[in-house]
């Protein structure tokens, strides 16, 4: 597997990841900061290919804990070696699991659940690379990303996901119909939402609460001052009340 060096949250994470296929990017970079994880707190994400979301939400919170499910090993191999490089092996870790048949050990409640699904339905021809069109493509299945989530939510916990804004119905209808914040990421001022994050609070009785979003880029293409302090100073995104 060919990989290249990328480094997030001004250059406090380097991260390892396949050169081809999947790489993350701004979108993990969001959904960690999305997570109102707490200090000694325990999370679980889903999904985590080379771990940047995972590494990003424990360099911004301290003593934070994180546990990794990645289904392709060479991912898992090469998510274990960022944590380590980092000096977060301690505290970051990472399986190579199925998230819809969790090992023993992971079907637990977590304080945080997070995860960013395939971005893709069964909509189109799927990548002829089997690794990225796993990565891609979730063959109809994002409710079930969903709905695993939650489950290994612990009553007044979080489950944060980032998706594409078109598919925002199909995820809410497998949510609850209460505790549920959407969020927007806006490209531009004027220009259509891509992608959404969704929270969803564990036993919460809050009405579904649309905020209003944050915008990423100015006119002129630079990113906006609220979206910089996320992306390069590591501040965290607040959905709802109990967010940092």
């Amino acid at each position: 597997m060919s990989v290249t060096e990328d480094r997030f949250l001004g250059e406090r994470i380097v991260v390892r990841q396949p050169e081809h296929g999947f790489r993350a990017g701004l979108d993990a970079v969001m959904l960690a900061a999305a997570v109102p994880a707490l200090a000694g707190e325990e999370v679980l994400e889903l999904g985590a290919g080379a771990g940047t979301a995972s590494l990003c939400l424990a360099r911004r919170v301290a003593d934070v804990r994180v546990k990794g499910i990645e289904i392709d090993s060479e991912l898992v191999a090469l998510a274990n070696a960022n944590a380590a490089s980092n000096e977060m092996g301690a505290r970051v870790s990472f399986v190579a699991a199925d998230a819809f048949a969790l090992p023993a050990q992971y079907r637990r409640p977590f304080d945080h659940v997070f995860c960013n699904p395939p971005f893709h339905g069964e909509e189109g021809e799927a990548p002829p690379d089997e690794a990225r069109a796993r990565a891609l493509m979730d063959g109809g299945k994002l409710s079930a990303w969903m709905s695993a989530g939650l489950k290994r939510t612990v009553s007044g916990g979080s489950f944060t996901a980032i998706l594409r804004a078109d598919r925002l119905g199909e995820a809410l209808a497998a949510l609850p119909e209460r505790g549920v914040t959407v969020f927007p990421l806006w490209p531009r001022v004027g220009e259509a939402a891509k992608r959404v994050i969704l929270q969803a609070r564990q036993g919460a009785r809050a009405p579904l609460a649309i905020r209003p979003g944050l915008v990423l880029h100015e006119a002129d293409g630079r990113y906006t001052a609220e979206a910089d302090a996320i992306l390069r100073q590591g501040a965290s995104l607040a959905l709802d009340s109990r967010g940092l």
